[in-house]
């Protein structure tokens, strides 16, 4: 769950000076204690959002599996792109305490507004041309069942392998068969709460990008440059992020549960409002630090808040367009698919390709062959960094509705719910990364630990074996066409141990690795990748979509094999991406002059 941004990445030098004054917590200075608080009650918030957002969207609003999935993507995307920009205003205005303190306040209005969902939408069934009102029937458990009423007939839909929908009598026979191309599915909802519910989005991602590379300057601060506290500080305060994520995931979805969608959102925003009120109530406690550079004329803070606010609708519109952009043409090919992508998309593809490229052209012309050659290793690291993350991240949108559709949700005689699955990442970056650490620290000392590309490509390959692993389930479905959820645990426990081979080092890398004058600029290409990533990771979870009506499956064994034909190829794809990459590897260690 402690994912790349490593929220360290726009920490400046710390002063020549002790930043303890004289109490301490742990043996770090005691204002780490109040900063691991606030860190862990803002990823209380966001990954509370986080575990229920695309069941949300597909169980609330009855988007379909590709809207939810795309709009899921542009969010999380935009999520790890703002924080360029919020870090660089902390640093040249705001100050990264002020920048916190707004991000705070603004996320948790997003969180308050999603509170506001309106009543559920109403699924609606199109055949040739006529619409059908769809009316649902509990089954067992969770499955419910989808009818429409034809020419006096109750009809129940029953969706086929090749993309037909059979319409079933009361008796059990097929009253009708449908083709794919004569059938859709779609569902009433109100514009006004779809509106909202994109705007609060919208704020949560402005607010984000204030806050999430800040909190991290401010850790930073505490140390004296060289203090070596300062790597133990940051993994103490990691902890924060996991044990927050731990929280939401286990209490959000339960409100949800008991209560309604709004119960879970609001405890995000009451997380949300408890971060805010420590670093606002600080009672003098972080006095000097993250304070604002020192300015000649009038503040700016004033309008830069306004600005940012007016940010919002823009967000809003980028992710309207990321949600109903049309899918390419069949047979389009790559051109296709690049102009029907949503001009998010364009403009991360763009962006990205235009870095890859021009970033080892320029240090080829400006810096020595060392500097060319280390810059060009960072920038292969961050391409493959991109293929994990667009994997990995499939947590919270097709691995959550594999849960959800596809998974028996019981284990020791209790019943979770999807979005509870996705508590087994962090419950297991707790208790391995200790044993983590301490296993690079024997084999260092034996001068073993593997190089950096070494940890990114085995990093590729558990993560693409999670999947394949996960895959191989299908042949031990029940009844139902439902895995045992032993199988899931098992995928995020690789899944786990993969994140903690790549996510402690990728940051340190691009330091050791960048030419100095340009390291925030390569900083920001680090973001730029897991952007990129998560807007893949979105589309990726896209072609996992299944066919739904009413926001339910309309054939469990099409989901089960639609689900794990994706897992399976994208698991083979990212293990042969980790092979070529330690393939590579003894060259790029060459290319990185002994960086480690």
């Amino acid at each position: 769950m402690v994912l790349p941004d490593a929220d360290a990445t726009f920490e400046p030098g710390s002063p020549h000076v002790s930043r303890s004054d004289g109490g301490t917590w742990l043996g770090h200075p005691r204002q780490l204690a109040r900063l691991f608080s606030v860190e862990a009650w803002e990823r209380f918030g966001f990954y509370g959002l986080r575990a229920l957002l695309v069941l949300y969207l597909t169980n609330h609003f009855l988007l379909s599996d590709r809207e939810a999935n795309g709009l899921y993507g542009g969010y999380m995307s935009l999520v790890y792109l703002t924080p360029v920009v919020g870090g660089l205003i902390a640093d040249r205005y705001l100050g990264s305490k002020r920048s916190v303190k707004f991000g705070a306040i603004v996320m948790a209005v997003g969180y308050f507004l999603l509170c506001f969902g309106g009543q559920p939408a109403k699924p609606f069934a199109v055949i040739d041309g006529q619409r059908y009102e769809v009316t649902e029937q509990k089954a067992s458990g969770d499955t419910k069942l989808q009818f429409i009423t034809a020419a006096g007939q109750h009809l129940r839909i029953k969706g086929q392998p090749d993309g037909s929908v059979q319409l079933l009598a009361d008796d059990g026979h097929v009253a009708r068969t449908v083709a794919k191309r004569d059938f859709s599915s779609d569902a009433h909802r109100s514009p006004f709460y779809v509106t909202l519910m994109l705007f609060a989005l919208s704020l949560i991602v402005v607010g984000n990008g204030f806050f999430k590379p800040n909190i991290s300057t401010i850790v930073g601060s505490l140390y004296a440059e060289g203090d070596r506290r300062r790597d133990a500080g940051f993994t103490i305060f990691y902890w924060g992020i996991n044990i927050g994520s731990i929280g939401s995931q286990t209490f959000c979805p339960v409100l949800v549960t008991m209560f309604g969608w709004w119960a879970g959102f609001l405890l995000a925003a009451i997380g949300m409002l408890f971060a805010y009120a420590l670093i606002r109530f600080d009672g003098g406690r972080l006095a000097g630090y993250g304070e604002p550079p020192v300015q000649e004329g009038k503040d700016r803070a004033a309008i830069i808040y306004i600005l940012a606010i007016l940010a919002a609708p823009i967000t809003w519109l980028v992710l309207r367009n990321v949600m109903e952009a049309p899918e390419a043409a069949a047979g389009a090919g790559f051109v296709g698919y690049l102009l029907a992508l949503p001009v998010l998309g364009k403009v991360l593809f763009v962006t990205f390709l235009a870095a890859v490229v021009g970033i080892p052209v320029w240090a080829w012309r400006a810096g020595t062959r060392a500097e060319f050659q280390m810059m060009l290793a960072a920038v292969i690291l961050v391409v493959f960094n991109v293929t994990f993350w667009t994997l990995f991240e499939q947590a919270g949108s097709s691995l959550t509705l594999f849960a959800d559709r596809n998974t028996d949700l019981n284990l020791f005689g209790l019943t979770m719910s999807a979005a509870q699955t996705q508590n087994f990442n962090p419950i297991t970056i707790v208790l391995f990364a200790p044993v983590m650490s301490w296993l690079w620290l024997a084999l260092a000392k034996r001068n073993w630990e593997p190089s950096i590309p070494i940890k990114f490509g085995l990093a590729l390959v558990l993560v693409g074996a999670g999947f394949v692993l996960l895959a191989f389930s299908g042949h031990f479905a029940g009844s139902g066409f439902r895995v045992s959820l032993w199988w899931l645990v098992a995928t995020y426990f690789l899944h786990s141990i993969a994140e903690l081979c790549i996510s402690p080092v990728g940051l340190s890398m691009i330091t050791k690795l960048s030419i100095a004058r340009v390291v925030g600029m390569m900083m920001g290409v680090w973001f730029l990748s897991i952007s990129v990533a998560e807007y893949f990771a979105g589309a990726i979870a896209q072609a996992a979509s299944v066919q739904t009506v009413g926001g339910q499956v309309t054939n469990a064994e099409l989901s089960l094999h639609t689900y794990l034909g994706s897992f399976q190829t994208g698991g083979i794809a990212t293990i042969a991406a980790g092979v070529l990459l330690l393939v590579l590897a003894p060259v790029l260690k060459r290319l990185m002059h002994g960086v480690r």
